[in-house]
């Protein structure tokens, strides 16, 4: 039923979130910077509570994002009630980008928490790009791989994952040809030019076909998993790196993005999988969030941590006003991105 996957995905955005701004939360706490709100979600409030702390901790219409409100976020607000040393910006650095920088610590840690017990309980498959079988036929046949296989980079970039291979794969290519190298089971490397097939979808969406079937070894243990974790981590930060880095040089389309409704089409798909899908979905999505707001753009905190090592190496502050009016900007501009990720997100629903 779509409600459950509705309601499946405010838990997930809403869990997310509230690990994110618990950073910023408890660290301003702990370095006395005052608080004005703790909210999560957007929109007109449907729950406001007033904490003995004076703080107002509200619940938002719209699941989508969330918000800690401190004192002189960029400059003093004009609070008559506050000292100077209430407020953020009259912090030391240090602290100020712990701050900044601790709801995507938040998020990190959460997606290894998630990976270490995912694996650990129901096991996880394959993780190096180890070619378990190639299609007859296929393109990868054409051009000489085999069964066993390891792919060692693509197109001169190094391959570690599937992960990392996937994004490469789906870039771009002016000639539609990728140069994989790899080694055999017996040792010997070989530089293998591809040309993929193309084929259309139901929606008339192109897509590559290469004939590549993943390993499906199912690997357990303690110490594998603790070993995955980390490995698994990594590989979905470069993933992101790739993307953004694709999406910049336009070898990747904008099309390949999700706004809220692609993501509730993935979880409406992955709670039929299974609970482990789930788990380890969350662990992504958290990754991903963190990855984006340490980006150094406007708006995002690692804008924000920007103009904070800005003001440290030239040894005196930013102007204000012209960073608030960067952050605006770079707000404007993510909601424009948003709109039209989700005006594509709905093109392809129906």
């Amino acid at each position: 039923m779509w409600i459950v996957s509705l309601l499946l995905l405010i838990f997930i955005l809403g869990l997310i979130i509230l690990v994110h701004e618990l950073g910023h939360f408890m660290w301003a706490k702990l370095f006395k910077v005052h608080i004005y709100e703790f909210s999560i979600g957007m929109g007109p409030i449907i729950y406001s509570h007033k904490g003995k702390d004076k703080i107002d901790y509200n619940i938002r219409a719209i699941p989508i994002g969330g918000f800690v409100s401190m004192a002189g976020e960029v400059y003093e607000d004009g609070d008559k009630k506050l000292k100077k040393e209430d407020y953020l910006c009259h912090k030391v650095w240090w602290q100020r980008i712990i701050i900044l920088a601790a709801g995507v610590i938040n998020n990190f840690i959460l997606a290894l928490i998630l990976l270490f017990a995912s694996s650990l309980i129901w096991g996880y498959k394959g993780f190096a790009p180890k070619v378990a079988k190639v299609e007859l036929d296929s393109a990868v046949a054409k051009a000489g791989m085999v069964d066993g296989d390891t792919i060692l980079a693509i197109n001169g970039k190094k391959v570690k994952s599937w992960d990392v291979a996937q994004i490469i794969l789906v870039q771009k290519d002016k000639d539609n040809k990728y140069i994989f190298e790899v080694e055999h089971e017996n040792g010997k490397k070989e530089t293998l030019s591809v040309v993929p097939d193309v084929v259309k979808d139901e929606d008339g969406n192109q897509n590559k076909v290469y004939g590549i079937y993943l390993d499906q070894t199912l690997y357990r243990g303690f110490f594998n998993s603790l070993k995955y974790t980390f490995q698994k981590f990594g590989s979905i930060m470069h993933s992101m790196a790739l993307t953004v880095g694709g999406l910049i040089t336009g070898k990747i389309s904008l099309n390949a993005l999700s706004g809220p409704v692609g993501v509730y089409q993935v979880v409406d798909e992955a709670k039929n999988v299974g609970i482990d899908y789930l788990v380890y979905l969350i662990a992504f999505l958290s990754i991903n969030v963190g990855f984006i707001n340490i980006l150094p753009f406007p708006a995002f905190d690692g804008g924000h941590i920007f103009f904070v090592l800005v003001e440290k190496l030239k040894g005196s502050p930013v102007d204000a006003k012209f960073e608030g009016i960067c952050h605006t900007i770079g707000f404007i501009l993510l909601i424009i991105l948003m709109v039209v990720i989700t005006i594509h997100d709905i093109i392809r629903l129906f």
